[in-house]
């Protein structure tokens, strides 16, 4: 069987591959202007590998030791990881919109400069945006303060 300690570097390692992916993706996004359908997508590679890459080891690996260890560090560890995919998903609801209006405006792939993205959505969409860098940004610090605390974790059980 595989030892504990194994398993727990293949994890470290996999978490810290997923932040380059959720790095890149962002200065991608932010970078490139328009926003077309290539760009959406290229970004979503990026931004999916590092989902993947943080949650397949949080639900194979660390979910289910959670029980047996809850306290301490793997409480705060947990409560921030939670955050960050509470935070996720109150992002999530403002890109369903987003995407709708762009798509429904044809926008990724005939971009229309002089069209403003908050004149294609209801009166609240620029609340969706809002929702969106709200919850993109929450997820980012909250994941990195879990980041920080699970390598503190992996020092504490593992090299010390």
């Amino acid at each position: 069987m595989v030892s504990d300690g194994l398993v727990a570097t293949v994890v470290l390692l996999s978490v810290t591959l997923s932040l380059p992916c959720f790095l890149y993706g962002a200065y991608y996004i932010i970078e490139t202007e328009p926003v077309t359908w290539d760009v959406l997508v290229h970004h979503l590679k990026f931004v999916t590998t590092g989902l993947v890459l943080t949650t397949v080891p949080m639900v194979f690996w660390m979910i289910p030791r959670l029980p047996d260890q809850l306290g301490g560090l793997s409480a705060v560890h947990a409560m921030l990881g939670l955050q960050a995919y509470a935070l996720l998903a109150f992002g999530g609801t403002g890109i369903v919109r987003i995407f709708r209006a762009k798509r429904e405006h044809d926008l990724y792939n005939d971009y229309d400069e002089d069209l403003l993205l908050d004149e294609i959505g209801d009166e609240t969409f620029s609340h969706w945006r809002s929702r969106l860098r709200i919850g993109v940004f929450g997820y980012v610090i909250f994941w990195l303060l879990a980041y920080l605390v699970g390598i503190a974790r992996y020092a504490l059980r593992y090299v010390a």
